[in-house]
Formats: structure tokens, sequence, C-alpha cells
């Protein structure tokens, strides 16, 4: 077990202001790998001082020198991806292969995203007779989730960094080791001292204070819609800017002449990816009546593959969820469906047969979902999908606009085009058509209670920069 003591402040590790320690857990076998410092508002002053003293500086800094920064950042970011595997794999129990390729993969495409994007975008535009200037908007506290630990903290960190403000980083308690290779990989790439500041600490304390912090300019939160109420709140006491990334209950529509398997598969496959512990997870599946026998045994055969199992081993395609809380909670969801109607068609709420230790989740497909019930209204965050049948192209849009959500989504139709006319109708932020692939430059947010602001591409930097106009 790996015993860390320091928060990462003012470009070096110092010792934290308290000794309480947060118990990193492997979720696979219930072991304690490691300890971080619980961090403390005595170390969010310091990580936020810092960030303050660093702010004027880099603002000024041509906006060359910061993509510049970012592109050092993706070249440490993909000489450690090895230890970005292993180590979200570690503390996230994501399957090896999918940290190699998502976990590790997808932060360096976005750190070269942002090199670019950075070094080109017009910072100063001409109106009529005025200048418009797109100024950073100052010190950034960034407070981030589990599920994706490193994407998301580059999501935040590389757009403000390449608009020129400096970032406070609060991580999730579940995974701060990956937070910790970021920092090192941020010094790595020569971002000056104060820009970046790493704290780990618990939502309560650390999360708290970084939110509450007068030193703060701009909140960056992505989590559950309730805490999300909470950062929003606190920020609207304050009138600070706020970007809220929050939850999801998504719908894969399934419109008739559409090519069926195919679009069971990969939807099954969407809701199995991290075990189910995606925001924008595809968990309503929305059938035509007259192709809904047919779905159901395309679903039960394509969710047959995903045998929950040790993420090290490279044939694992499923792993366990984060966490005891988090295990117990999708088993909850699992039964509230079964008390509610539904019926199960693959899984159900118990262990997964020969797995005694670990957080893992019996992966579980529901048939005669009705749109009221719980596990169609609310977000599970686990391996759960939903298989609902619709009567018409008017009633599939009911239901899947039917949440409080709003954040993604699938279309499949037998042309492009009549899967694009019926994705326009739909209340979401990002709409996958026939397979489109995820697009890393394409803005990332959503609707309603989904969130507020954009991240990634053009839309994502712009989240950090304030707009000033000078008239001549």
């Amino acid at each position: 077990m790996q015993a860390h003591d320091g928060m990462f402040i003012d470009g070096r590790w110092r010792p934290a202001a308290g000794g309480d320690v947060i118990e990193v857990t492997d979720p696979a076998d219930e072991q304690v790998i490691a300890t971080v410092p619980a961090g403390t508002a005595a170390d969010v002053d310091a990580a936020v001082g810092a960030a303050r003293a660093a702010f004027p500086g880099w603002a000024a800094t041509p906006p060359a020198e910061p993509a510049a920064r970012l592109g050092a950042l993706r070249e440490a970011l993909a000489a450690r991806a090895e230890d970005v595997a292993a180590t979200v794999t570690a503390e996230l129990g994501a399957p090896l292969a999918f940290s190699r390729k998502v976990h590790a993969a997808l932060p360096v495409a976005v750190s070269a995203s942002y090199a670019e994007i950075g070094a080109s975008y017009p910072y100063e535009e001409k109106t009529g007779n005025s200048t418009v200037l797109h100024e950073p908007v100052g010190v950034v506290g960034a407070i981030t989730p589990w599920n994706y630990p490193l994407h998301q903290i580059v999501a935040k960190a590389a757009p403000a960094l390449a608009a020129g403000c400096t970032v406070v980083l609060k991580p999730a308690e579940n995974t701060p080791l990956v937070a910790r290779l970021f920092a090192e990989a941020a010094a790595a790439a020569g971002l000056p001292p104060g820009a970046l500041g790493v704290v780990t600490g618990r939502g309560a304390e650390a999360g708290r204070a970084l939110v509450e912090h007068p030193g703060t300019d701009f909140l960056s939160f992505t989590g559950s819609t309730a805490v999300g109420r909470t950062v929003a709140a606190a920020a609207g006491a304050a009138v600070k800017p706020v970007a809220l990334e929050l939850g999801g209950k998504s719908a894969n529509v399934i419109l008739p002449g559409a090519d069926l398997a195919r679009a069971v598969s990969v939807g099954v496959a969407n809701v199995m990816a991290n075990s189910g512990q995606s925001c924008n997870a595809w968990t309503r599946m929305l059938v035509p009546r007259s192709a809904y026998d047919q779905a159901l045994t395309l679903a039960a055969t394509a969710v047959a593959k995903y045998v929950p199992g040790d993420p090290r081993d490279p044939g694992t395609r499923l792993g366990p969820v984060v966490s005891a809380a988090q295990r117990d909670r999708v088993r909850g969801y699992i039964e509230r469906g079964v008390e509610e109607g539904a019926r199960l068609l693959a899984g159900g709420p118990g262990a997964p047969g020969g797995r005694s230790r670990g957080y893992f989740v019996r992966p579980t497909v529901f048939a005669d979902v009705t749109p009221e019930m719980t596990i169609a209204q609310e977000e599970i965050f686990g391996p759960v999908l939903a298989v609902m049948p619709y009567e018409d192209e008017d009633d599939a849009l009911r239901i899947a606009n039917g949440t409080v959500y709003g954040l993604a989504g699938a279309v499949w139709a037998a042309d492009e085009a009549t899967a694009v006319a019926f994705a326009r109708r739909m209340e979401t932020g990002m709409v996958d058509i026939n397979g489109g692939r995820f697009n890393p430059l394409a803005p990332f947010g959503g609707y309603k209670q989904s969130g507020v602001g954009r991240e990634l591409g053009t839309a994502g930097l712009a989240e950090f920069l304030h707009t000033k106009s000078l008239q001549l």
C-alpha cells in the first residue's frame, strides 16, 4: 500500500495542513491500495492563494505559450499512458483494455485539441466600431467525478489553462491517484508554479471550501444533479459563474427500418461500458412495438457477452462498480424495477456467480418497462438497461423527452435524414446518428437538469472567457 502525503500547490508537493487521510480501495477485491491526504479548508486556501498569485502573469502570456504547454502536457500524458491505465483500473475497476483505450487515450486527445484550439482561438474580434475582447475569467475551481477521472480533469483544466486561467482541482475521493499523475504530468509540461493546484479531499470539506472560497472566480463541477444544485446555489449567492455537467437518462431510439441487430448490439455495449458508470449512457432503449420481441432476443444475446470479471484480465469486458455504496445503489434500483413490474430479461439484484468479493453487479436488462417506472426516470449509474416499446414516432419522442434530463441520446433509422429529423426534435444536448463516433471537438453537455454550459472543443474554451467590448 502506498501512503501519499502532500498536496500539489505552487508547483510542488507540500505537506497537507491536517493529518486525516482517505483510503483508496480496489473495487475488484476491496483491498486498500493507497492513502491520500484529506484536504481541509486551509489546503484549499493555500492552493487558491497560489493560483491567484500566478494568474496575472499567466493571463498576460501570449496564447502561443499556454498552447505550447498543453502540447507538452499531451506528450507527458502519452508517456504515462500505461501508468494511467493501470491506476484507473486499480482505483475505478474499469477493465484494463477499456482503461487503455478510453481512460488513458482520451485525455491525450483532448490535451492535443486544446493545444491547437488555444493557439488559434479569436481572442480579439471586430464588430462595427467595436473591438470585442475575450479574456480569462480568473481562478477556476474544478471539482471532478470518479467515473472518468482523468478525462474529466483534462476536460476542465486544459481549456481553462488554454484560456489563460489558473486552476485549483479537487478530484473525486474514490479516484485521487490518477489526479496525482496528472499533477506530475503538468509539472513535466512546464506549467508555471501556481497555474495548477491539486487538493485531494472529501466533498463535504475540501469541495465545499473550494466552492465557497472568495478567491475563485468560476466553478466547474461534474457530478450528480443533487450536488450540482448545491454548487449552483453557492455560486449564485456569490454571483459567480458556474458550469455544471450533471446526470442523464438518455434514450436510444430505434426507428422502423433501422438495422435492428446493430442498433441493439451497440446500444447494449454503450450501457455496459465502464460498468454503466457514464452520465451519457443510453440507458433507455426505445423499440417499435412490431420489432419489440426480436429486440429483446437480440439484447439478451448481446448482454450475455458481458460477464463480470477481474478488470486486469485481458478478456474481461465488465468490471466492478466503484464502491460498495454504488453497488448497493445499483442493486437497489434493480430490486425497485422488479417491484414495480418490469420483467428481468437478464441479470438481477444478486451478486454475480463466483464473485463473493468486490463491488460487482450483474449486467441487467429489463423488459416491459413503462415510462413512469423509477428505472425509466432516475439515473442508475450501473450496467442496467431498460427496453421500452413505442407505438409510433410521436410516442417515441414523448418517451424520449419524458424525463428531467437531456444529456445525450442516439437515433437509428434506415437513412440519415430520417434519423437527423427525429434527433432535431429531441430535448437533449448530444445525439449519435446511426452509431456516429464520439468527437472530442464537439460540445459536450445537456439540456434541462443535465447541466449548464458545455465542455470540449471551442465551446469548452469559451466557458472560461469573459467578454469585453471597446467602442472606438
